[in-house]
């Protein structure tokens, strides 16, 4: 994969709810709640993790990387494989990635991690469109 850039890690955010939740202040309803668009993303473009799922405990949690960035266009909000996210960093100069884990038995989900990709190659970038001014 080519250098991650940004990167932004959840892991204090993540490791507080699910204290709360432990504690009985937040209710397992409120954090198990991935809709099914994130299911079916995690069932075809997810990558498994050996992290079992920390609210279940019954499987091991899928790793699931959502794509945004106006380069994209069509495909700005979408769930992608590793070999896609490789392919697609060539390709364009920025983009940012939101890797969610998501159990697939209890339907958990959390943000865990956030990075830009691309190529960072401002010299090739489109040439921006001149105003009547210039």
């Amino acid at each position: 994969m080519r250098t991650q850039r940004q990167v932004v890690d959840y892991a204090l955010q993540r490791r507080s709810l699910l204290a709360q939740v432990h504690a009985g202040r937040v209710g397992v309803t409120e954090v198990c709640d991935a809709n099914p668009y994130l299911l079916r993303a995690a069932k075809y473009h997810g990558q498994p993790s050996e992290v079992p799922c920390p609210v279940c405990r019954k499987e091991p949690l899928t790793l699931v990387s959502w794509i945004f960035g106006d380069e994209l266009k069509h495909a700005s909000g979408s769930a992608r494989g590793p070999d896609e996210l490789e392919r697609l960093a060539g390709l364009f100069s920025e983009f940012t990635v939101h890797v969610v884990e998501v159990c697939r038995t209890c339907s958990w989900n959390h943000l865990v991690q956030s990075y830009v990709l691309g190529t960072g190659d401002l010299n090739n970038r489109r040439p921006r469109r001149k105003t009547a001014a210039e």
